[in-house]
């Protein structure tokens, strides 16, 4: 009777596993062809990717819509503008959280839970786009980088997410041993805390790194000039160029058609790079990361 009953699991196990690796395969596939079919298309003769005959190879592989990207100036600008911005707004950002969640996780800090109230009501309320407006205007930073860094230097969620983290994987006895031992708030931060948060603090460096990258809008909204333009705008502005001389033009408006068409997949292409680049470093500390501090306490 058990062997039985031990056959029937063992048979119950690998239909289970068999209809998860299905559904997980099935998940990689929906993930990766439009990304793989993106890639082709961007090498691929646009006239053949317009009549639908690039699936998944490319064919007759054509670089043109790369040298049109590349030989515009604005965007090796647009590309140093915005490393620079996500460079410089991700520190600021790294700062900022650290140095309001660790505090903010201590069971000895007066009024945390009111603190922790009123940082959670700003998640879903705002003042707005004019009276962000008007307050950057009146700051002084409408066309300049801090407009795109300073606003945003500190997100709730990862901020919540961050104080869970050192509340449930930093023990509060070693924080009060370090204290007996005469170590200072700032020591027990930067000797103690920070050592022991690497999953977190790499978590915190993708999820912000990711958002500056991928900034449009306050780019739109702030910046004036051109020249410190960011990566997105750039290549919207190439894109929109692209699309208004097939417009107006009427000499190889054909050529033009297939040119932009091309153009499309090569800007998401320039776009996304970096950040697929970047992801395998920080991939281990990733998953830990957010599991941790977004599920527990």
């Amino acid at each position: 009777m058990q062997e039985q009953i031990r056959k029937t699991r063992k048979s119950d196990e690998k239909v289970f596993d068999a209809v998860v690796n299905g559904l997980a395969f099935l998940i990689v596939v929906v993930v990766l062809y439009p990304l793989l079919f993106i890639v082709s298309a961007s090498f691929s003769d646009p006239a053949l990717v317009l009549n639908g005959e690039v699936i998944l190879l490319p064919k007759q592989i054509t670089l043109e819509a790369y040298r049109n990207v590349f030989q515009n100036e604005q965007i090796w600008n647009g590309y140093a503008n915005t490393i620079l911005y996500t460079a410089v707004g991700t520190i600021i950002n790294l700062i900022m959280t650290t140095l309001a969640a660790y505090p903010l996780s201590r069971p000895d800090l007066p009024g945390r839970g009111i603190f922790m109230v009123i940082i959670t009501l700003t998640m879903f309320f705002s003042g707005g786009l004019i009276p962000s407006y008007l307050l950057v205007k009146n700051l002084g930073m409408v066309d300049t980088m801090w407009a795109l860094v300073i606003p945003g230097a500190i997100a709730t969620y990862n901020l919540i997410v961050m104080r869970t983290y050192f509340q449930s994987n930093i023990p509060w006895e070693i924080q009060e041993a370090a204290h007996m031992d005469g170590c200072s708030n700032w020591k027990l931060l930067t000797h103690v805390i920070l050592p022991l948060s690497k999953p977190i603090m790499a978590v915190m460096v993708l999820f912000y790194a990711v958002g500056h990258w991928n900034s449009f809008f306050n780019a739109l909204i702030y910046i004036r000039s051109k020249d410190l333009y960011p990566l997105q705008l750039v290549l919207r502005e190439v894109l929109m160029v692209s699309q208004a001389d097939v417009v107006d033009s009427s000499v190889g408006l054909e050529s033009k058609i297939l040119l932009a068409e091309s153009i499309k997949y090569v800007v998401i292409i320039i776009s996304s790079l970096p950040v697929l680049l970047m992801y395998p470093f920080v991939q281990k500390h990733f998953v830990k990361g957010v599991m941790i501090g977004s599920l527990k306490g």
